[in-house]
């Protein structure tokens, strides 16, 4: 039943065919074919035999075999097929921004049949992974037999058209590698032995020589196959030479839109070796069906913004990780020592954190507008978090989004037996790490802001805030408000974005080397002179990555929510070592009394969920973020969390006090 009325649907459109038709009707016929061959996408082999069905109804009817050939020499008269087999997939322009533009206008804006552009035809009527499925799994027979009913003369005597649009599309493809290799910003970053090999340069001449071996008359196999080695050898040489790009960037810092064109490059080179396969393999159709295949996989893919993102930013999350696990492994205590240090460097965190409450409380009091008071909070904030650093001090909450890198790297390796141990060791030594930053700052923020307001108290009568703003203070920060918990995530996100922005700030500052810029510039070291101009180099190329955290966390914390608020979002902050300050100055507003009050313990219960969220959801994305950039796959995590829950039964005071 379901092969009868595939074959009368069929033999509709069989009847619709109309090689006269104008230029938009027979491009829709095609689409309308193709859309009959994938039926109800069932299995690709299915689609397959589809394409064995037409085959048969075409050539048991000589007349509509004779208007599909008409067809096929009209559509190949008005479409340039080595465009699309030369630059199908790839950017118009090698930047990253101009792909990601196009991307988006052909996700935003629809297509139309009324082009006589083959990658934008190839667009509407090929795309998606099924229909790269079912090009692959057509069979010699099948292919045999499409290219009889297809293969046509071209005006180069002793070539099909097929062979001269690859032709073609080869010296497209390598004139754009060539090109590419030649721009500065590829050239002055390759090794010194790549550019003296010069791959770049003879590239045309080979491509050339191919040609001219395959039209010769008569064809001479051998000399086609010392031009195809020759060019096969002279890609090689263009990738190995744009490969050595990588060893700059790596060490010279990351640029995205370099890895664009490096990617794109890359590309290019085994799209020449794909053609050239079509053209010169054993088996030249099974190796277009493999193309086309490839390219109807490229379609789906090149309408995605999430998989350009991915591919040309892997190089630079492992950048950002790289610098952040480098941070990270100072947060980490290992040693009773190490840990006492650490409360120390908390609690003066914690101190600090304690003038910036108060200094929150008496901004508000000036009664600044929405986005004002937020900008001067976020400034008055970021100042507070630069003190620390420059102190040597420790903020509880900024940890985890440094130490998840350093933690990633620790999976690189798990094939040792003693592996799993090792990173157990290392989650006990970072678990007990947070713990001792939280306490130090919890536990000194609190009575520093009760001393501030008793003071206040004693030289003004006043306490530091109103009764009126301790009752919004034990709303805001309730377990039983149905924001807190939410907006502690939400911090969380926002301490990860800090880290992400302090390690994107460092790769640029090097890889602009404006370290170098300050300490050698004639105009820079004329003012500052050039013993201290060096000292400003390395202040800078030291705290860079601090100042740009530190910075950008206290301007999202102060600025964000009034901005997030103006376009309707209601999202605020919830920091446990500052929503911890101002709890304390709520309940110095009440004096004794507060401890009668309910609502100061659903706040005190609130508190450690709410430094568990910071914690936890900032360590979980920079968690991800470090797997990914590490390339770490195929690890076994059910062993990993049984070994862990194993430590956990076993010591669970490891996880909170350092072992002896």
């Amino acid at each position: 039943m379901a092969r009868a009325a595939a074959g009368a649907s069929l033999t509709r459109l069989l009847e619709t065919l109309d090689p006269q038709a104008p230029l938009a009707q027979r491009h829709l016929w095609l689409i309308a074919v193709l859309d009959w061959v994938r039926g109800d996408r069932a299995s690709p082999q299915a689609a397959a035999s589809r394409v064995t069905l037409l085959l048969d109804a075409v050539q048991a009817r000589p007349d509509v075999q004779l208007k599909l050939q008409q067809w096929w020499l009209a559509l190949t008269g008005t479409v340039d097929a080595s465009t699309l087999l030369a630059d199908f997939g790839f950017a118009p322009r090698t930047a990253f921004m101009s792909e990601l533009a196009a991307r988006l206008r052909h996700k935003l804006l629809p297509g139309t049949p009324e082009t006589n552009d083959a990658s934008e035809l190839f667009s509407l009527a090929v795309g998606g992974s099924f229909d790269a499925q079912w090009l692959a799994a057509l069979d010699d027979v099948t292919l045999r037999r499409l290219a009889a009913l297809f293969t046509a003369p071209s005006p180069v005597p002793g070539l099909t058209l097929w062979q001269r649009e690859l032709l073609e599309a080869i010296n497209f493809c390598a004139g754009q590698i060539r090109a590419t290799g030649f721009a500065a910003e590829l050239r002055q970053r390759m090794s010194a032995p790549a550019r003296q090999t010069q791959p770049f340069h003879d590239l045309a001449a080979d491509v050339e020589a191919l040609r001219a071996a395959f039209v010769a008359t008569p064809r001479e196999p051998q000399e086609v196959e010392a031009a195809a080695t020759r060019l096969r050898e002279r890609l090689d040489a263009c990738r190995q030479a744009a490969n050595s790009v990588y060893a700059h960037l790596e060490e010279h810092g990351i640029s995205v839109g370099l890895v664009f064109m490096l990617r794109q490059l890359r590309e290019r080179v085994l799209r020449v070796r794909e053609l050239m396969d079509c053209l010169l393999s054993a088996t030249p159709l099974t190796a277009t069906a493999r193309l086309l295949s490839r390219l109807a996989g490229t379609s789906e893919e090149r309408r995605s913004l999430r998989a350009l993102f991915a591919s040309n930013s892997s190089l630079l999350a492992a950048k950002l990780a790289e610098r952040s696990a480098e941070t990270g492994e100072h947060y980490i205590t290992r040693t009773p020592a190490e840990y006492r240090s650490m409360l120390g460097k908390a609690a003066g965190g914690g101190a600090v954190t304690a003038l910036t409450t108060t200094a929150k409380f008496a901004l508000g009091a000036l009664g600044l507008a929405a986005f004002w008071g937020g900008f001067w909070a976020g400034a008055m904030y970021s100042a507070s978090f630069v003190l620390i650093q420059f102190l040597h001090w420790t903020l509880a909450t900024k940890q985890p989004a440094m130490t998840a890198p350093a933690m990633a790297a620790k999976l690189k390796d798990l094939s040792r037996r003693d592996a799993v141990e090792d990173f157990v060791d290392e989650v006990t030594h970072l678990v007990r790490s947070q713990v001792a930053a939280v306490v130090g700052n919890v536990g000194m923020v609190t009575p520093c802001v009760l001393l501030i307001s008793y003071a206040i108290y004693l030289a003004s009568g006043h306490n530091m805030i109103s009764h009126k703003e301790a009752d919004y203070v034990f709303h805001s920060l309730s377990l039983l408000s149905p924001g807190t918990l939410f907006f502690a995530a939400f911090t969380g996100v926002l301490l990860f974005a800090s880290s992400l922005i302090a390690g994107w700030a460092e790769n640029w500052f090097v890889l602009h080397r404006l370290d170098s810029a300050v300490r050698y510039n004639p105009r820079i070291t004329a003012v500052l002179g050039v013993a201290r101009a060096d000292r400003w180099a390395r202040f800078m190329r030291e705290h860079i990555s601090g100042l740009a955290s530190n910075i950008s966390l206290g301007f999202m914390l102060g600025l964000l929510p009034p901005v997030l608020a103006f376009v309707g979002l209601g999202l605020e902050a919830r920091h446990v070592t500052l929503s911890t300050g101002q709890l304390a100055a709520a309940a110095a507003s009440y004096g004794l009394d507060a401890l009668r009050m309910p609502a100061l313990w659903w706040c005190m219960a609130a508190i450690p969920l709410i430094g568990v969220l910071n914690l936890t959801v900032s360590f979980y994305f920079a968690f991800r973020l470090a797997l990914r950039a590490n390339n770490v796959s195929g690890v076994d995590r059910q062993r990993i969390r049984s070994a862990i829950w194993a430590r956990l039964r076993r010591r669970p005071a490891s996880f909170i006090l350092p072992q002896a």
